[in-house]
């Protein structure tokens, strides 16, 4: 696919696979995944808030009217891959265990509504919250968690076909998974993969991350679906370790030399190759977690925010 499809909505893959993509990609717009086989489907995470999610599941009616979503995989705890799940109370929530221990430990919807909203703080990461997090309404989201967990790999019927889960985190998250649909060369990456926006690693290590990218490589996929981004192929997952490699890099000298992680994650020392990616002050955050592991111990999440707020580059307005 090489980057090529990226509009908003439901795309047909191959072999009965689709990818739900939501455009710009950044903060909050994430892609989602169906896998149908005859009136059955697998869907690889919701959306963000009820409301998108809706829009969603009338996206999935209209194109495959009468299939019934059996089964939700939810890649990850963040909120914009798993707060429309209430809407799918029938079928069966699938997350690892690492992912559900860890929920509710994440941001829950009126916290972030209160750091975002018109109420939010007047301060330099308030304005980030809204201009970033202002948009989505978390009205009436209940968090929702998996019926059913498992650890390492799980095969999950779709009718006559099966689709692999493998947990591949702790990594962007401490649960992270993605889904493989092998009979179609598809893979749904969750954000394990982020393409032209620069990603966030709350947990790491960061080695595990580049681990995963060597799975989803090692799988032969030809077609993988980011959690935010367009749908992409193996050169793209390539390009995205490389840069895992340089972050790595990166921390190991910095916090060597005695940088704070908001001066080793200065948009400054991002290189040409990665300038063009969305959001590079999120490298704030990423660091902060790579130094983490270095020995740095834990950081205030307010604090690591409002570093990376600062570090914004202001001339592009989103």
């Amino acid at each position: 696919m090489g980057g090529s499809l990226y509009t908003r909505g439901l795309h047909a893959l191959d072999r009965g696979t689709f990818a739900y993509l939501s455009p710009p990609g950044t903060w909050g717009w994430s892609n989602c995944g169906l896998v149908v086989s005859a009136d059955r489907a697998l869907l690889v995470d919701t959306q963000f808030t009820v409301a998108l999610t809706r829009e969603l599941l009338d996206a999935i009616e209209a194109q495959c009217p009468g299939v019934v979503i059996e089964t939700v995989v939810t890649t990850h705890a963040n909120g914009d891959h798993c707060w429309g799940n209430q809407l799918l109370s029938d079928a069966e929530v699938i997350g690892s265990a690492a992912l559900a221990h860890g929920l509710a430990d994440e941001v829950q919807p009126e916290q972030l509504a209160a750091l975002s909203g018109q109420g939010s703080p007047d301060t330099p990461l308030g304005d980030y919250m809204r201009r970033h997090f202002g948009i989505f309404d978390f009205t009436g989201v209940r968090v929702t968690a998996p019926t059913r967990t498992f650890t390492g790999r799980l095969e999950v019927p779709v009718g006559d076909r099966v689709v692999e889960l493998i947990e591949v985190g702790p990594a962007h998250t401490d649960g992270d998974v993605i889904v493989h649909v092998p009979d179609a060369g598809v893979l749904y990456a969750g954000d394990i993969l982020f393409i032209d926006g620069h990603p966030i690693m709350w947990t790491g290590p960061i080695d595990n991350w580049i681990a995963a990218c060597d799975l989803i490589l090692a799988t032969g996929a030809d077609c993988i679906v980011p959690g935010h981004g367009p749908v992409t192929d193996p050169a793209g997952v390539h390009t995205f370790r490389a840069y895992l490699e340089w972050v790595a890099q990166r921390a190991e000298q910095a916090y060597a030399a005695g940088l704070s992680y908001w001066e080793a994650g200065s948009p400054s020392t991002i290189p040409p190759a990665y300038a063009g990616w969305g959001n590079p002050e999120r490298l704030v955050i990423t660091m902060a977690a790579a130094y983490r592991a270095l020995g740095d111990g834990a950081h205030d999440l307010t604090e690591v925010l409002a570093h990376a707020a600062d570090a914004e580059p202001r001339k592009v307005s989103r």
